[in-house]
């Protein structure tokens, strides 16, 4: 039938290029791997502590009397080093309970052991979960092909405590390029913008500090023919661009901190935010309007952007004007953003008063 052949070639390729490895660990090697550093459970891809005491807890009990557990998945990251792709709440729980960091809590089938570490359980138990339960280990060794990889990954988080797309991202494509995007997003005006002052702030845990690098350059060069899916654009720039060289690195870094100091200079505290009435902005950090100013100034030459940061506080007034006046260009920052008309519009719009206000 038609396309049988693309689909056997496609066939053959994932066979041939996801390179796989099952074991069944006893969960003292896996606490011991975590503890030796072979097993990363804190990975810059996973900033989160997801797991409550009780969440940990009731995993333990699972063990205890005989409940299945699902696989964790690794990567390989070199040989004998590994980062964990799914499963690191349950690695660190198994953990943290045989190294004598949680005390159990919560727990309903086995509530005498409630207020226990390991080392206050019945010695019969502690050699049970020492060396009896087994926990399923599949790891996608070093040599497979990134893109199926990512595939992997995203399947693997389709349902259940999934990852965040940027969190998908960052397992898929470790490596400089991925470096250098949370490298930029610890940039201070940035942070300043997405109010991040700690690693507890909700941008940060979110992972969106470093999202809103990435859409930065997924939009910079293909705004114009936009498909409707960030997520995909963003997914397609990593996947196009993860194994580029050097020089291709250190473009981008400049790139987007000229972009970022210009926004400073043109719109101050006031840039990526929306007004809501003549001279008043909201405290708040629309994604919609960071695309259109950061784009917007990044396509501007030289003498323009001269012009532009001479003339900031004209151009700040007209961004707010054109805002409160134009319907359409207020919908394309707020509502359904992610559209090919809302992004051509809202980039468009304000690169039309970039040059308006700098009289190019």
């Amino acid at each position: 039938m038609q396309g049988d052949d693309k689909v056997l070639d496609r066939f053959r390729r994932a066979q041939e290029s996801l390179v796989l490895q099952s074991s069944d660990l006893p969960l003292q090697t896996i606490s011991g791997m975590v503890l030796a550093e072979a097993i990363d459970i804190d990975p810059a891809y996973q900033r989160r502590e997801r797991w409550s005491v009780e969440k940990q807890s009731a995993l333990i009990e699972s063990f205890l009397i005989n409940i299945p557990i699902p696989p964790v998945y690794l990567s390989e990251e070199d040989y004998g080093r590994y980062s964990v792709i799914d499963g690191k709440q349950r690695i660190t729980a198994i953990h943290k309970f045989l190294t004598g960091r949680l005390v159990l809590k919560g727990i309903v089938e086995l509530p005498e052991l409630n207020g226990r570490t390991f080392d206050q359980i019945p010695t019969a138990l502690k050699q049970t979960l020492t060396v009896r339960p087994y926990l399923r280990v599949v790891t996608l060794l070093k040599q497979s092909d990134p893109e199926l990889k990512y595939e992997v990954f995203t399947r693997l988080n389709s349902g259940g405590e999934r990852l965040e797309a940027q969190e998908v991202r960052n397992v898929a494509f470790r490596g400089p390029l991925n470096d250098l995007i949370y490298e930029l997003a610890e940039a201070p005006f940035l942070r300043q913008q997405l109010k991040i002052t700690s690693s507890k702030s909700a941008a940060y845990a979110d992972m969106t500090d470093a999202e809103y690098v990435l859409r930065f350059f997924a939009l910079k060069n293909n705004w114009e023919s936009f498909s409707g899916s960030l997520s995909r654009s963003m997914d397609e720039f990593m996947l196009q661009n993860h194994r580029r060289d050097e020089t291709f690195r250190e473009d981008m870094r400049n790139t987007f901190l000229e972009a970022l100091d210009l926004c400073r200079r043109i719109w101050g505290k006031n840039a990526y935010r929306r007004p809501s009435a003549p001279g008043v902005w909201r405290d708040q950090t629309l994604a919609g309007m960071y695309d259109a100013q950061m784009v917007g100034v990044s396509m501007l030459s030289d003498e323009q952007r001269i012009s532009a940061v001479r003339r900031s506080v004209e151009i700040a007034e007209l961004t707010q004007h054109e805002f409160l006046s134009d319907p359409q260009f207020e919908k394309s920052v707020r509502v359904a953003t992610n559209t090919p008309s809302s992004v051509a519009y809202r980039i468009g719009k304000v690169h039309e008063i970039l040059l308006r206000g700098s009289s190019a």
